[in-house]
């Protein structure tokens, strides 16, 4: 076992110093904004109360989330709101490359919340989206975040064949902990969902936040079970409680053990490792492709 420094308990305690964020602020950003609110799109950078929105922002990118921002899962961790999702709206693919066309983004982020409601789980817009994107700017690389298809495999084909290059699919944590951070989820079946994408000829990505409770060894055997079923890319983050209502922060991972895993990460196989107190998903996703 490997030893380093560990930030007992984080209950009640302020956040590291590591964790300072700055303030969004410039053109770049407020131009963003704009677009975004001009074509009434939905990011996760807003609605996921990333830490990384004025960075990302501030140069020109954001993280688009398709089919609304209400989610059927009810996931402890995730800012995200839980409900029943109103009608989808069919125009949002020619909206969303618009407005990526504007921003002149040369890779784009694609996520969605969970429509489970739906039979195909939105997987059609998933693709008219993706489809829309390449012909308003065919040089623009695109990458998708995509939700759990609860083993709707016909559904996860029609979502990752439109032309994207990177694919990725978040385990958000370890085996033990999905009944108290993931309960509609299901680690196994999120896994064969990796395999079945990078069986599809997709470069393959995905993301675990990092103190839920996780023991260390429990990390490294997601890893080692990602690795078993074809990832390519790992993003290795710290965990930041989004409200009072939400799953409480266990611990204050040191940025020593980031870099840590990210050198298990590369040492068991995966080909590509961004680990940092602040990487979230979609954090410096063009270093990906």
């Amino acid at each position: 076992m490997i030893e380093l420094p560990q930030i007992n308990p984080a209950a009640n305690t302020r956040k590291p110093d590591w964790l300072r964020v700055k303030l969004p602020i410039g053109e770049k950003y407020t131009n963003v904004r704009k677009i975004v609110d001009e074509y009434k799109l939905h990011t996760i950078c807003q609605s996921g109360n990333c830490p990384n929105m004025g960075e990302c922002w501030g140069e020109g990118t954001a993280t688009f989330m398709i089919l609304g921002n209400v989610c059927t899962r009810s996931c402890t961790f995730c800012a995200v709101a839980t409900g029943r999702p109103p009608e989808y709206d069919e125009d949002e693919p020619r909206r969303v490359a618009e407005a990526i066309r504007l921003m002149q983004v040369k890779h784009a982020v694609i996520t969605s919340v969970n429509r489970d409601e739906l039979k195909d789980k939105g997987a059609e817009i998933w693709y008219q989206t993706v489809r829309a994107v390449k012909e308003s700017t065919p040089q623009t690389t695109i990458e998708t975040l995509i939700p759990d298809t609860k083993g709707n495999w016909d559904a996860l084909i029609r979502m990752i064949e439109a032309g994207q290059e990177v694919v990725s699919h978040n385990m958000e944590t370890v085996a033990s902990l999905y009944r108290y951070v993931r309960p509609q989820a299901k680690y196994e079946r999120s896994l064969e969902q990796i395999q079945r994408t990078k069986d599809f000829g997709k470069r393959t990505k995905s993301g675990i936040m990092l103190g839920l409770g996780e023991k260390q060894d429990e990390v490294f055997k997601a890893m080692d079970d990602l690795v078993a079923h074809g990832l390519d890319v790992l993003t290795l983050g710290q965990y930041l409680q989004p409200t009072k209502m939400h799953h409480e922060v266990i611990e204050w991972i040191h940025p020593d053990t980031f870099a840590m895993y990210k050198e298990e990460g590369l040492k068991r196989g995966l080909a590509y490792v961004e680990s940092g107190a602040l990487v979230r998903s979609s954090y410096h996703a063009e270093r990906h492709i």
